[in-house]
C-alpha cells in the first residue's frame, strides 16, 4: 500500500531535519508531505534543503498562516493526489516517535479505517509533561468522548493513520475546526460514518525544541466545538424521529 505522511509545521526549523531522517528509517518507502504554515523562522527553506538530500519529500508552502486544520486539509488533499492508500498524520516537534508509525499503518492495512497513537490506553503514556498539562489533556479527552459518545480514549491525538477511502467518505474538506479540535471533529465524523477505529499505545514526549502552540484560544475552540457537534447530533436525532413518525 502507498503510504504518505502529512506533517504540518509552524516554526519547526530545529526539529524538521531529525524528524525527516527518523521517518526515512522507520518508513523507507513512504512519501512525506510537509505543510508549512508560513513559518517566519525558515522552516520551509530547511524542508527544501533536506528534500534535496533525502528525496520523496514534498513541501506545501502556505501563502499565509491559516491554522492547523487548514494545514491538515491541504496535506491530506496533496496525499490523496499523490495516490495514497494510507494517510499518516504526525506532529513535527518530535513528541511522536516515528518508530510507532509502522504499527499504525499495519492496523490500517489489516482493516482499520483509523489507527490512533493513543496516550490513554494500557501501555500508553506521556513523558516530561507537567501535571497541569497532563490533566488538561486527559480530562479534555474524557469530556469529548463523554459528550459525543466517541468510545475513543485519545480523540485529540495528532499521531494517526487513515485509510484514504475513509477520508473520502468523511468528506474531510468540509471539516471546519482549526487547532486541536480538528482531530476531535475528524474522529467524530468517522464514528458517525460507522468507521472502525483502533487505538495503539504510544509514549508521547514533550517537544524537543521550539515553543508549544497550545494556548487559551485553542482550548476554548475545542470546548465550543464539542458543544456544537453535540447540538448538531441532537438536531439530527430529532429530525430522524420526526421522519419516522
Amino acid at each position: 500500500m502507498r503510504v504518505v505522511v502529512v506533517v504540518p509545521t509552524y516554526n519547526e526549523v530545529e526539529n524538521i531535519e531529525p524528524l525527516c531522517r527518523r521517518l526515512r528509517v522507520a518508513l523507507p518507502d513512504a512519501e512525506v508531505v510537509i505543510v508549512d504554515d508560513a513559518s517566519p523562522d525558515g522552516t520551509a527553506g530547511e524542508v527544501r534543503r533536506i528534500a534535496g538530500e533525502l528525496g520523496a519529500i514534498t513541501l506545501v508552502d502556505q501563502a499565509s498562516k491559516g491554522g492547523l486544520g487548514a494545514a491538515y486539509r491541504s496535506g491530506i488533499r496533496e496525499a490523496i493526489a499523490r495516490g495514497a492508500d494510507v494517510c499518516v498524520q504526525l506532529d513535527a516537534d518530535l513528541s511522536h516517535d516515528p518508530e510507532a508509525v509502522p504499527a499504525l499503518v499495519a492496523n490500517v492495512e489489516h482493516g482499520a479505517d483509523l489507527a490512533i497513537g493513543s496516550r490513554y490506553v494500557p501501555g500508553g503514556r506521556t513523558v516530561d509533561w507537567p501535571w497541569q498539562r497532563r490533566a488538561l489533556s486527559r480530562w479534555g479527552n474524557r469530556y469529548a468522548a463523554g459528550v459525543l459518545g466517541l468510545a475513543v480514549n485519545d480523540a485529540t491525538s495528532g499521531l494517526r493513520a487513515y485509510s484514504t477511502d475513509a477520508l473520502r467518505q468523511m468528506d474531510f474538506e468540509t471539516v471546519t475546526a482549526d487547532g486541536y479540535g480538528f482531530q476531535v471533529e475528524m474522529t467524530h465524523r468517522l464514528v458517525g460514518a460507522g468507521g472502525r477505529i483502533v487505538e495503539f499505545p504510544i509514549s508521547f514526549h514533550e517537544r524537543v525544541a521550539g515553543e508549544s502552540k497550545l494556548d487559551k484560544g485553542i482550548i476554548g475552540e475545542a470546548f465550543l466545538l464539542v458543544m456544537r457537534l453535540w447540538l448538531a447530533d441532537a438536531r439530527g436525532r430529532r429530525e430522524r424521529r420526526r421522519a419516522g413518525r
